[in-house]
């Protein structure tokens, strides 16, 4: 049903009987309003979702598509195999809620497993030799990549995890397997350097990304979303689509003057996102990734990801005097996580804070010794 893509709602004709209708299965049912009208009501298929909007309109046969070719997966995959759960998890409330990105990686990897493991029995699940043959699998990805070896596990074990809790298999033979990759990004933290390295040879048009992530600690995904709408000159406000959690962020002056900047030169008919490209359009989440990532290789910058600005930030404003509490009303992070980011990752082996601390000991003790001294005359 691939043709019908882009079809507008004059282009589709209205169903006049079987034999005419385009949407091969579609079910029609007629029902009479409170008012005594007939209303008609669109069904993918008998027993299948009902179809939104009017017939014939984008979101129409969108659902369409997608009812139809997530029915043509179970019919495929059958019930006693792992396809079945990989599809089955795929059309599930948990896989829908994720964000669009998660969503296309978690799809990269799904389809990882499908090439391999399409036909593996879930009677096999709670065979203790079936979890040696899953972690062979991923020693053979490791070759290449561990992170991705890990990636690819993780998504496994999500859908396992799924169905053993649907009660499609009996056991989730990936649970508590650890991970090869355990990479230490604790020197993974923008430094003034690297920033004036970034500014001197990165295109403009991404010059004000980096200021957002380093000045607002949020994720890309959610910075490039982002709405004039959701500025006022003063806060940013958003809801970060991973967690869900509403954050307001105050906005400093080198940032504030960046914005209001953009936003006094930006023709009023243009894209009310606040981040585009150089052809005046919102970014793609791999569209922007591959261009940070060719500026920063050509500015010198090397093992720094844009990732890497929320954790700056945190680490910025911890060295600034800020609670953890406060850090976390600023960030949107959990009090766990930006205890975890500043005991493990970062502030552990910046040595600023070490002679920040040495500094309030030796004015402690001055003060100690000048007590005494009052006290004893010596």
């Amino acid at each position: 049903m691939l043709w019908m893509h882009g079809l507008g709602r004059a282009e589709v004709p209205r169903p006049k009987g079987k034999s005419k209708n385009p949407f091969k299965g579609l079910n029609t049912v007629r029902a009479r309003t409170a008012g005594g009208e007939v209303q008609l009501y669109y069904y993918a298929f008998k027993g299948g979702p009902r179809l939104p909007g009017e017939y014939g309109t984008a979101a129409f046969i969108a659902a369409f598509i997608a009812a139809t070719e997530a029915k043509d997966r179970k019919k495929a995959a059958g019930p006693e195999v792992m396809l079945s759960l990989l599809n089955g998890y795929q059309d599930s409330a948990e896989f829908s809620v994720l964000a669009d990105r998660t969503k296309s990686d978690y799809i990269k990897q799904i389809k990882k497993i499908e090439e391999r493991f399409r036909d593996f029995p879930n009677s096999a699940m709670s065979d203790k030799r079936t979890r040696g043959i899953f972690k062979a699998w991923r020693d053979e990805l490791a070759r290449k990549s561990l992170r991705q070896a890990d990636y690819a596990f993780t998504v496994l074990a999500r859908v396992l995890s799924w169905s053993l809790d649907r009660g499609l298999i009996d056991a989730n033979p990936c649970e508590k397997s650890g991970r090869l990759y355990h990479g230490e990004r604790s020197e993974s933290v923008w430094t003034i350097d690297h920033e004036v390295a970034y500014w001197k040879g990165a295109p403009p048009h991404l010059h004000l990304p980096l200021l957002l992530g380093l000045w607002t600690g949020q994720r890309e995904g959610d910075l490039l979303k982002l709405r004039w709408s959701q500025y006022d000159g003063t806060h940013i406000r958003l809801r970060q689509s991973k967690t869900g959690k509403r954050v307001i962020i105050p906005v400093g002056k080198s940032l504030r003057f960046a914005l209001d900047a953009l936003k006094a030169k930006r023709n009023p008919s243009e894209l009310d996102v606040i981040l585009l490209n150089t052809r005046g359009r919102a970014w793609t989440g791999n569209g922007f990734s591959s261009s940070f990532r060719k500026a920063t290789a050509y500015c010198g910058i090397e093992d720094l990801t844009f990732h890497d600005t929320r954790g700056t930030a945190v680490t910025r404003l911890a060295l600034a005097g800020s609670s953890v509490p406060q850090i976390a009303t600023f960030t949107g992070h959990s009090l766990k996580d930006v205890e975890a980011i500043l005991e493990v990752h970062y502030l552990n082996r910046d040595p600023r804070m070490a002679e920040d601390a040495l500094v309030r000991l030796e004015a402690r003790v001055a003060v100690s010794a000048s007590e005494h001294e009052a006290e004893t005359g010596t």
